[in-house]
């Protein structure tokens, strides 16, 4: 199905209170006054203004406060995803818990989804409770649920109110439970004997199109789901559309696929009861970490992924009896951790960083504990990674004797960039950053004729003076001492870092 533009009601409230121009800006005027105003033209607020609304209106009116981006499919993270990951995560929660090593995924084309588990099962009788009334569910007891990601008994509940169709079938003991939803709302209920089942839980859902508009999964970002689920959970087997996941050395497994022949070492690899982690250096620019809490993947990070670099560099410096400096060590660095805690505190219901503070000292100490034994234990490998950060603290040092000289030619050649024309409004301001544009031309004469006809509020143009140096493979040095790039990184207000 092809993307469609979704058009939410909140939206059309705000263009109705503040009409727009083309160009983003307000144009001063209105079209009529709404009933609604007093006698000054302001909104009135009074109780009739006042609504309560139940789970499910709220849920399908604020979406993102439960799945974030709502995206037809196109995205890794769009909301038909994490739908999918919040009846997996369930799946996969019993798994860790000891119960079922197995889960079924399929995906049809018409956007259907369905998720087998052979753990325990929902216990029948609270069937349709545990997958329509927030904030029920058994994981605010630790003893069935020491390390499961979800905690607030929203997930499947958001899953239910933004599905079209949604079915849930518990088995236990040979009997079996099945309530059949639409939109949220409870159509039919049916229980029963199933002597040939195995316990567990089955979900079919179709995301709605009233929510989602036009949509489609795209294979390859399920794939890659499935095989985070894999890598992160060592012996558990998925199978997605009769592709079978399945790893035995979890996060070595995991970096050795993101990295390929890149690395430049062999990956450092730790494993624990609470925490597992690898990285190598590549022959890559930057720093790369992939972290994840109870199996849930924290994109933005957290305060797991910060102690965990904070640890390889303690680790690295104690064993060098060095004092190197933190850049130089993780420059190329590519790395993933995962812990399992009993309380994580997620910054929202996505899940994407975590906040709990009292982590940072274990993780810092055992991190660093555990690459002063792998160094020790890899003496050949331990002097690669020395060289490394000494090449990176040479590159360094070169780096800013190259950016210094590049800064004081181009306050030679003039005080402002050549063949730039700036806008005035930039990418970050508040209310017109995202209408930024910046129109590179091939040859400044190209930009004299957009020049008249551009809009100065929100539209920059910059020239460039022949054909791009062709910088692929070349240092970052060589970035630098090249004018015109110098120029147009000045441009784009990137000169300090091209990473």
């Amino acid at each position: 199905m092809p993307a469609k533009a979704v058009t939410r009601k909140d939206d059309q409230l705000a263009l109705a209170v503040a009409p727009k121009k083309a160009n983003g800006r307000s144009n001063g005027k209105t079209n009529g006054r709404s009933k609604a105003n007093d006698k000054n033209g302001a909104h009135t607020y009074d109780e009739s203004k006042v609504k309560t609304l139940s789970s499910l209106e709220h849920i399908r009116l604020r979406t993102g406060m439960y799945i974030g981006r709502l995206g037809d499919g196109t995205d890794f993270d769009d909301g038909i995803y994490i739908l999918l990951k919040e009846v997996v995560d369930n799946a996969v929660d019993e798994f860790i818990m000891g119960a079922g090593k197995k889960i079924d995924v399929k995906v049809d084309d018409d956007g259907r989804v369905s998720v087998r588990d052979y753990g325990r099962g929902i216990p029948l009788g609270k069937l349709v409770d545990c997958v329509s009334t927030i904030n029920t569910g058994a994981k605010y007891n630790n003893d069935v649920f020491q390390f499961s990601v979800g905690l607030n008994g929203v997930g499947t509940k958001a899953v239910n109110a933004l599905s079209e169709e949604f079915k849930v079938v518990a088995y236990r003991d040979e009997k079996y439970a099945e309530a059949t939803f639409s939109r949220g709302k409870l159509l039919k209920e049916k229980k029963g004997k199933a002597p040939k089942q195995s316990d567990g839980t089955y979900v079919e859902f179709l995301p709605d199109e009233e929510i989602f508009g036009e949509y489609a999964y795209n294979t390859e970002y399920v794939d890659r789901r499935m095989w985070n689920y894999a890598c992160l959970n060592s012996g558990l087997t998925l199978i997605y559309n009769k592709q079978k996941f399945v790893t035995k050395n979890g996060l070595l497994e995991f970096l050795g696929r993101e990295v390929g022949d890149t690395a430049i070492y062999e990956p450092a690899y730790h494993r624990a009861q609470y925490m597992e982690f690898a990285f190598t250096h590549t022959s890559n620019y930057g720093e790369t970490y992939y972290s994840f809490v109870n199996g849930q993947h924290t994109s933005d990070g957290g305060t797991h992924q910060s102690a965990f670099r904070e640890g390889i560099l303690k680790g690295i410096n104690e064993f060098f009896k060095k004092n190197y400096n933190g850049a130089d060590v993780r420059e190329s660095i590519t790395g993933a951790v995962s812990v399992k805690l009993k309380d994580p505190v997620f910054e929202s219901q996505t899940k994407n960083k975590l906040g709990n503070a009292d982590v940072r000292a274990w993780i810092v100490a055992d991190t660093r504990s555990a690459v002063v034994d792998w160094l020790h234990k890899n003496r050949t490998i331990a002097k690669k990674l020395e060289d490394k950060i000494v090449h990176n603290e040479k590159l360094r040092k070169e780096l800013n004797a190259v950016k210094k000289e590049a800064k004081e030619a181009a306050k030679k050649i003039a005080i402002k960039i050549p063949h730039f024309k700036d806008c005035k409004y930039h990418y970050g301001h508040k209310k017109y950053g995202e209408d930024s544009t910046i129109f590179i031309t091939e040859g400044p004469s190209a930009a004299g004729s957009m020049v008249s006809a551009r809009d100065v509020f929100t539209q920059a143009i910059f020239g460039l003076k022949g054909v791009p140096m062709n910088l692929h493979g070349k240092t970052r040095a060589a970035i630098y001492k090249n004018v015109e790039m110098f120029n147009l990184m000045s441009a784009l207000g990137i000169e300090d870092s091209v990473d």
